[in-house]
This record gives C-alpha cells, sequence and structure tokens, in this order.
C-alpha cells in the first residue's frame, strides 16, 4: 500500500473543536464553521453555517420505520436534501424530498439521511455510523455522493476531500484540523466500497447511484467527444465511471443518474436548463429536484438487474401520467389549458360553461381531436404546480396544438390559503414566499414567466403553442365593455413580442362582438342615471354570462369559441385547416 504522510500540528483548544461521537448533533464541530463558506467549486453551500440545525430536521435513522417494513435510505448531499431544514426556504431542493412519491409507503418508507455540504467522506466518518446501527435485513440503501469529494485533505473548515479514482491500494494520512485527530484518507472507489461491505453486513441491499448533473457545457469547439459529451451537452461527471466501475466489480445494482437527468437536460432549451437549478450550477430548483427524483426513480422500474426485483414490487406511479387521445389516422390533438372559463361545469345548459366545451362547434372533430384539460379556479401557477400542465407536457406530440389562457386567476394573493397569485408582469423574476396555509415555501415567477415556460415546453416536444387571451367580463365602464390591454392584454403582447408564439386575442374579439350588440356611444350626465343605464347594459349582455360577471352561459362559451375560430383564421394559424367549412 502506497502512503503519502504529511504532518498538521495544532492546538485543540484554538479550534474550539472536540472529537466526540457523531450522535450528538450539537458537538460535530461544524457549528463553528464561518457563515458562509465558499468552496473551491465557487459554490457556498447553505447548510454548513447551522449544521446542528440540518441535523436536528433530519428524521433520526429508522424512526421512520412502519411495522416490520423495510426502510430505503438515501445517502447523499445537498443535491439530494438542500437548506438547513431542507423546506425549500433558499429556493434550492434536493431530489431526496420528491423520491418518497414513487414508493408505496404502506410497504416502504424512503428515508433522506442525506446533509448538504457532505463528501463521500465526511458522510462516512460523521454520519454513516448512525445510519448503519439503524440498517436492519431487507433495508435497501441508495449512495450517491461525490460533488464535495474535492478541495483540501486535512483543512479546518471542511476536510472533506477523497483521492480521485477507484484505486483500493492508495491513501493520504495527516491530522485532520477540522477534528483534531490523525486521518485516513482514501479513494472516492474506496469510500464506496466501504459503505457497501457496510450495508451487506446488515443483511441489507445497497445501490450505487451516480452524481446529478451540474449546469455546465462542453465547450463548442471540443473535438472527439463522444454520446453525452457531445459539444453543446450538459458535462457528465467523472464520478459516473468510477461509480459504474466500483458497482460491476461488486455486484451491486448501478443507476447513472447523471446520465438519465443530463440527456432530459440536453433536450431542453438554454433558458429551460438554467431553471432547473438554483442559485449557482449544482444545486436545484423545485423543477431541477422533481426531474432528478423522476429520473432516479425510472433508473430503478426500468433496470433489469435482478436484485432490483422486490424493490420494484414496492414502487408506484413511475410511469408518467398522460391524456389516453385518439389520434386515428395520424391526426393531431388540440390539448385546450386554462381556468374556469375555459372548462367549467359544462353539463347543465342554465349552467356555467367553459369554452373550450363548446370547441367542437367551430372544429371538425373527424380530423382533429380535442382535448380540454383545463381547471377551474387554476392560474398559470396551480396549473403547473399541481402537475395539470406536465400531463399535458407528457402527452404532447409532434403536430399537436395547446392553447394557453390565464389570468383571471393570477394576479390573487400571493401566499394566501389558495396559493395561486403571480409575480405581476412578465419580467424574468422570481421570489420565495412562505405560505400562511402550512408555513411551506415556494418559489413563485412572473405571469409572463409561467407562459414562456409553457411555450418553450410545447415547441419542445415538436408543438405549436397557441397564446389566448382571457376572456371578457361583464362590465361595462362609460357604456362599453371593459378591455385589460392595460394590464394581461399588455402583458400578452410581450410575451409573443419575446417569443414570437401565435396569439388570438379572444378579449378583444370577444369584446368587440359584445360592443358591438350593447355599448352605447356616450352615457346620460346625470350619474343616478348612467348607473341604471350601466346597469341595463349588464343585464341584456347577461345572456352571455352566467352567476357573475366573469363565468360564461353555454351561449357566452359559444361565442368565446367563434371569437377563437375568427381569430385563428385571421392570423393564418395552421390549425384553422382544422376548423369547420
Amino acid at each position: 500500500m502506497k502512503r503519502i504522510v504529511s504532518s498538521f500540528i495544532i492546538a485543540l483548544s484554538a479550534l474550539g473543536l472536540q472529537a466526540q461521537q457523531p450522535a450528538r448533533t450539537d458537538s460535530l464541530g461544524f457549528d463553528n464553521l464561518p457563515d458562509p463558506i465558499e468552496d473551491v467549486n465557487k459554490v457556498v453551500d447553505n447548510t454548513p453555517d447551522s449544521i446542528a440545525k440540518a441535523l436536528s430536521a433530519r428524521p433520526a435513522p429508522g424512526s421512520t420505520r412502519q411495522g416490520q417494513n423495510p426502510v430505503l435510505f438515501l445517502v447523499g448531499n445537498s443535491t439530494m436534501r438542500n437548506g438547513t431544514l431542507g423546506n425549500g426556504n433558499n429556493g434550492q431542493w434536493g431530489w431526496g424530498y420528491y423520491f418518497p412519491k414513487y414508493f408505496n409507503a404502506k410497504k416502504i418508507s424512503v428515508e433522506n439521511q442525506a446533509l448538504g455540504g457532505m463528501s463521500t467522506r465526511t458522510f462516512y466518518t460523521d454520519l454513516w455510523p448512525a445510519v448503519r446501527q439503524a440498517l436492519r435485513p431487507g433495508d435497501w440503501v441508495i449512495v450517491s455522493i461525490g460533488h464535495n469529494d474535492n478541495g483540501e485533505f486535512f483543512d479546518k473548515r471542511r476536510a472533506r476531500a477523497v483521492i480521485p479514482g477507484v484505486d483500493p491500494d492508495t491513501c493520504y494520512i495527516g491530522m485532520n484540523q477540522r477534528t483534531g485527530r490523525q486521518d485516513t484518507v482514501y479513494s472516492y472507489g474506496h469510500y464506496l466500497r466501504m459503505y457497501i461491505n457496510d450495508v451487506r453486513a446488515r443483511g441489507a441491499f445497497p445501490i450505487l447511484m451516480s452524481l446529478t448533473p451540474r449546469h455546465a457545457f462542453n465547450a463548442a469547439d471540443a473535438r472527439g467527444l463522444q454520446g453525452g459529451n457531445r459539444p453543446g451537452n450538459v458535462v457528465r461527471k467523472p464520478q459516473t465511471e468510477w461509480a459504474a466501475y466500483v458497482a460491476a466489480m461488486e455486484g451491486v445494482p448501478f443507476v447513472d443518474l447523471n446520465e438519465l437527468s443530463a440527456s432530459r437536460l440536453d433536450g431542453f432549451s438554454p433558458w429551460k436548463v438554467a431553471y432547473h437549478f438554483m442559485g449557482d450550477k449544482i444545486h436545484t430548483s423545485k423543477f431541477g429536484a422533481e426531474l432528478n427524483a423522476r429520473c432516479a426513480a425510472e433508473g430503478l422500474w426500468h433496470s433489469a438487474n435482478p436484485q432490483l426485483a422486490a424493490l420494484q414490487q414496492m414502487m408506484q406511479g413511475v410511469e408518467p401520467d398522460t391524456y389516453q387521445v385518439d389520434r386515428t389516422g395520424g391526426r393531431p390533438v388540440v390539448f385546450f389549458t386554462g381556468d374556469s372559463t375555459v372548462k367549467n361545469a359544462d353539463s347543465d345548459d342554465d349552467g356555467m360553461w367553459g369554452w373550450a366545451s363548446q370547441a367542437y362547434t367551430v372544429f371538425d372533430t373527424t380530423r382533429v381531436t380535442l382535448v380540454n384539460a383545463a381547471m377551474a379556479g387554476r392560474s398559470t401557477r396551480t396549473f403547473v404546480r399541481e402537475g395539470r400542465w406536465e400531463r399535458v407536457y407528457n402527452s404532447l406530440q409532434p403536430g399537436d396544438f395547446v392553447t394557453i389562457q390565464f389570468g383571471h386567476n393570477d394576479i390573487s394573493p400571493i401566499a394566501d390559503r389558495k396559493a395561486r397569485g403571480v409575480i405581476p408582469g412578465t419580467q424574468d423574476t422570481l421570489h420565495v414566499y412562505k405560505m400562511d396555509a402550512d408555513g411551506s415555501y415556494e418559489v413563485v415567477y412572473s405571469f409572463g414567466w409561467y407562459l414562456r415556460k409553457m411555450i418553450d415546453d410545447v415547441r419542445e416536444k415538436g408543438a405549436t403553442p397557441i397564446l389566448v387571451s382571457l376572456t371578457p367580463r361583464n362590465e361595462w365602464p362609460g357604456g362599453r365593455i371593459e378591455r385589460r390591454d392595460d394590464t394581461y392584454g399588455r402583458w400578452y403582447r410581450e410575451v409573443v413580442e419575446q417569443t414570437g408564439v401565435d396569439f388570438i386575442d379572444m378579449h378583444n374579439l370577444s369584446a368587440d362582438f359584445l360592443d358591438r350588440k350593447f355599448a352605447v356611444s356616450s352615457l346620460p350626465a346625470d350619474p343616478e342615471k348612467a348607473k341604471a343605464k350601466v346597469a341595463a347594459i349588464k343585464q341584456k349582455a347577461g345572456r352571455y354570462f352566467k352567476k357573475d360577471h366573469t363565468h360564461a352561459s353555454k351561449l357566452g362559451a359559444q361565442m368565446n369559441a367563434q371569437s377563437f375560430a375568427r381569430g385563428l383564421k385571421a392570423a393564418g394559424s395552421p390549425l384553422a385547416k382544422y376548423l369547420k367549412k
């Protein structure tokens, strides 16, 4: 064995550190670290400033076990579990937060033991003993760690670096200034072998996963790159090859999470790739964490390794949620997205109707399939958050069309019980808000940002997005129907200018129709008579609305559908060819 010895003589009292057992969350020495700390990757980790808090927020190892059911333990760093409390209050999320949804909680519990700032080495020395002790026969352990494995070997701030590669016969020995003890550092592969051996010794099953990808691309002028390493693609991490090698040599399942997630990112626009990360080039937003969690689950679910068969029996919801649509003869599908003005009860002739329910009156349904994916009460934000947009996205094929029409619910309170408001305007902005209902945190974007996301997603799939302005309301200031061109109308047009998306101005098309029928050129000078006149206009126009000034009657829904058809023809939209003759 080759040994390289370095001597560091320090006084423990000068550091204020005590070498105690890692079960004590308040005595690991991490709490004495400066706040914040920037590592060699120029990344500021958000947890080392208060590791004791983070440790107390993590579940005690094995505490999530239900009866005699197994536990799936997750071993990783901030890409798996982020923030001091792991609750997204910094806008960053680890994928371990979203991973449990892919497992049947009645059969297995998923326990995220990851912690920000940990390396393969420091997790093993400081946190792993308690996890190892909690293991029972039949448990599972996923090890996906390594982002923090570079830097100094024995410094007083981190002391977390490992030797690159998989060599089992190389180590460094020196005085660890963080712990005040002599320490031995091994290779990345050697630490993975130690995890594997420990897991097996407890009768549990180890799984290795490669790291999550970073927000970094191969140089455009690179030469000789192959596969995922092509110029312009997301950089693949070298730890992938090391972990794959160890997995093969040790006979344990391996999931190439780095490749699975990076290959998805390769298909995204640069703008979309960017919003999957938050704050730096490593840590993920909710979007990025959800992507990594799904890719990790899919990697397990689709693996042919027989060792994973028992775990696969405990998984759920891995297959993407889609609409089952009729594509007979290769006909395209039109997906309508929006709120209650697009889809309502749509059942009682004297009730409230969304205009997409009446789209069949203007489209030739023998040549195109109509899918009304809208949902009452939704804003751009909640439509995305609830997974409704993802279902549309998953269902898209080249040649399809998607109408995008939101606004009535978007400028609502941001943090109230419904939590559906967005930041007004179209700027590329965001902010972390704490929700009133449950104290959770959510990153909220601008109205225009959500619209651009949807437009970008549709184009990614080879489909055509169509932006539709919101339906007019039964309000008649000055004797003419209300126009909201100074807010929503302006924002829609700004998005059109930013993206070049097809735009149907239903707001003004339908408003023009209603003005022609009911508007007056002027109101009486007397305020009371003017008020009465407006009330009379609203009453007459009321047959196009139902119950309030926003929702349409069946007649109003048909009117809006006709406005959409007129807009398609006027714009020369490719969707217009599927209208009735």
